[in-house]
């Protein structure tokens, strides 16, 4: 009963797919994919037809995911310690040893707290007769869990009365979990978020995570490690010792002492810092042995082995090449069953019989016979289809999908009462993971029948979602996120002022002629020598691959506002990605009016952006950080536009202000070159006695101006004062 209601209630969210999809986009929910050596940060499809799974059905999934990972724990433990497991001949040591996944790095080292999987992502997938099969197990950095966590606060603001009338187990306590598994862990300092960079995949997770959580988004080069401990190095040199460290850099990356000598993006010295017991790594390194596809196979009988207990949840059946018994099957029925290369994820490798013909099908055997190791078969289970709406048509269509639950260890181990379904883009197929294009919708786990919907405890949580720890502290910001809050200011600045002064040039162009424009194109070191007018202002404005239009210095700013979500929030970060959006709709619909004129809606974004940070609470040095940025940018463009000195007045004032907030702290180096850089220039602009103003703000920080690179290099073009940072 409660399930019909439930998907009844459902329906209503189809008619405001439009309004999620919205919110969505405004807050750059993406998941990046890799293609034919190309990377595309997309938005990743939302499709609004929850998932609904009844709670009975729900209760009986969480007694087994609870199961499975407690034995891939156990299982782990052993691996790295007694090697009971291989001992006993329950599984072949050559499954263990000859693991990509395998570390013999971290033979011998048991993670603070004895945890080893952290974060489990559980794939799942329903057969049409209604039983649910495992088919991986993913112990190393499964993602995807921010998703299903955003969007239903989104569904929750479009139709708040629906979640009142459909008894749904609230899915808000995640960060709170992830958070005291992290704390649970810690050996002694701050959690931090380890992301490789803003161009990986699952980034937009990275950020928000570290949002929600209030762990310090860190990049590889935030962090050094000093006599085996693991420090973070603020922008002044500082160093905060670090207790446990949420990795989202896979192993041969993470450390290149240890692992790969190449890798530009891990952390030198990591390895021992985890192996003295000094840092905590959320997963551990060395996870991927337990979820090797070959390893997959025998975890029935780590269930048995470890916890003397019959597994709850079953394996889709699967072959394995190295038993010669297995191999003769799998050779057998070819074209019947799915192969799946061990060391492949993310749906690469995965190889249906059915599709291979001829040729294929017996390059495919030759290459089982060759390295059977490397290969499993599985039957093909005919997985339920799960109803998603055309986003062209709006009609109701089947396609596959599959679940990934998460299950978060620490002190206890908790079944997220949500997951990611993922379903695929195409009619049949049954590759449905997100870096092969598939979309994805909220799942909803029903509550008791007879109960309500939250008891006391869980309301509270609800509320209460993770306490204090979303307060970044401003100690925490390293010297590359003092030059994005910097760069930050500068370029919303430049978008606002730069549209706000074009608007006056291009009206007299419209009552007069083209030469009427030559003065704002003089002033921003433009050329003014443009034979297509029309031209000229498109590339001004929308050419992305030009350094001086307002398309890119957008586009900047968005780069230095995408790694400050943690700090600002995703309230504020979304009218960067609105403004983003707008000039990016603008330059597609070309230079009607209509699509001119939806430059004003940028400013509007901008004001709202500077007046949220304002009134935030938002540490006042990381506000001065920004605002600095911004009003040294006015300074420059007002004394470019020739402006009266009577305006430059209020944004000196502003400098000295927030000037201020720094006193007796360090200046990041960027703050220091932009200023001098203004101060050479106001006299051959005509501004020579605003010069004492300049140098009084750069004398207040008089030894201390910090030589410190950030490691990011700005390249300043012609709109930005036309030289370049050394």
């Amino acid at each position: 009963m409660l399930e019909s209601n439930a998907r009844e209630l459902a329906g209503e969210l189809v008619g405001r797919r439009e309004s999620i999809n919205r919110e969505l986009s405004r807050n750059g929910v993406r998941f990046g994919i890799y293609a034919n050596g190309h990377y595309e940060d997309r938005l990743f499809p939302y499709d609004p037809i929850p998932r609904i799974i009844e709670s009975d059905e729900y209760d009986n999934l969480e007694r087994g995911l609870k199961q499975r990972v407690k034995a891939l724990n156990a299982c782990l433990r052993d691996i790295y310690s007694d090697k009971r497991i291989i001992k006993d001949g329950v599984i072949p040591e050559e499954y263990v040893y000859t693991s990509v996944g395998y570390c013999p790095q971290v033979n011998g080292v048991t993670p603070p707290g004895g945890v080893f999987a952290h974060i489990a992502g559980e794939d799942l997938v329903q057969g049409e007769d209604g039983q649910w099969w495992v088919l991986e197990d993913n112990l190393r950095i499964p993602s995807g869990a921010s998703y299903p966590l955003f969007v239903r606060d989104i569904e929750r603001r479009i139709h708040p009365t629906l979640f009142r009338d459909v008894h749904i187990r609230d899915n808000r306590a995640y960060p709170r979990l992830l958070r005291k598994s992290m704390d649970f862990v810690s050996t002694e300092g701050i959690a931090v978020l380890l992301t490789p960079g803003s161009q990986n995949s699952a980034f937009f997770e990275h950020a928000y995570l570290a949002e929600k959580t209030g762990a310090t988004l860190a990049f590889p080069e935030d962090l050094e490690v000093v006599q085996n401990r693991v420090y973070f190095v603020d922008y002044a040199g500082k160093r905060q010792r670090v207790g446990v460290i949420y990795r989202r850099l896979a192993d041969e990356y993470l450390d290149p002492f240890s692992f790969n000598p190449d890798s530009v993006i891990g952390v030198p010295g990591l390895l021992a810092a985890y192996s003295a017991g000094n840092v905590a790594i959320m997963n551990a390194p060395g996870n991927g042995v337990a979820d090797d596809k070959a390893m997959y196979y025998f975890v029935p009988n780590m269930i048995r082995y470890y916890l003397h207990e019959e597994p709850i949840l079953q394996n889709a059946p699967t072959y394995m090449p190295m038993f010669e018994k297995d191999r003769k099957i799998v050779l057998d029925r070819l074209g019947e069953l799915v192969i799946k290369d061990v060391a492949e994820a993310g749906g690469y490798g995965v190889v249906f019989g059915s599709s291979l013909h001829g040729k294929e099908r017996e390059e495919m055997a030759d290459r089982i016979r060759e390295d059977p190791r490397r290969f499993i078969a599985q039957e093909v289970i005919q997985f339920k289809d799960i109803d998603i709406v055309n986003p062209k048509t709006g009609e109701r269509m089947p396609r596959k999908a599959d679940l990934r639950a998460f299950v978060i260890s620490g002190q206890h181990t908790h079944v997220w009462y949500s997951g990611l379904t993922r379903y695929s883009s195409f009619k049949g197929e049954m590759i449905v993971n997100s870096s092969q294009g598939g979309g994805f919708k909220d799942t909803w786990i029903l509550s008791p029948e007879h109960s309500e919907e939250l008891d006391e405890k869980t309301q509270r949580d609800a509320v209460n979602l993770v306490g204090n720890y979303s307060k970044h502290a401003a100690t925490l910001v390293t010297a590359a996120k003092a030059d994005n809050l910097y760069w930050l200011g500068r370029y919303t600045e430049r978008v606002f002022t730069t549209i706000g002064q074009f608007f006056p040039f291009y009206d007299l162009v419209m009552d007069t002629q083209v030469e009427a424009f030559k003065p704002f194109a003089k002033a921003l070191d433009l050329s003014e020598d443009f034979d297509d007018f029309d031209s000229f202002i498109h590339s001004f404005l929308y050419d992305p691959n030009n350094a001086n239009s307002v398309r890119s210095a957008m586009q900047a700013a968005f780069n230095n506002a995408v790694v400050l979500r943690p700090e600002l929030g995703s309230d504020l970060v979304q009218y960067v990605e609105m403004s983003v959006n707008t000039i990016t709709g603008a330059a597609h619909g070309g230079l009607k009016s209509e699509n001119i004129y939806r430059q004003r809606d940028i400013t509007d974004y901008m004001l709202a952006l500077w007046g949220g940070v304002e009134n935030s609470a938002l540490a006042p040095v990381l506000k001065a950080f920004l605002f600095i940025g911004k009003y040294l940018e006015r300074v420059d463009l007002y004394t470019r536009f020739g402006l009266p000195e009577a305006d430059l007045q209020a944004p000196l004032n502003k400098l000295a202000t927030y000037g201020v907030m720094l006193n007796g702290m360090p200046l990041p180096q960027c703050f220091a070159s932009g200023a001098r850089q203004l101060l050479k220039q106001l006299p051959e602009r005509g501004y020579e006695q605003l010069s004492q103003r300049i140098s009084e703000f750069l004398n207040g920080f008089e030894g201390r101006v910090l030589d410190i690179d950030s490691g990011k290099p700005r390249v300043m073009n012609s709109m930005n004062m036309d030289f370049r940072l050394e």
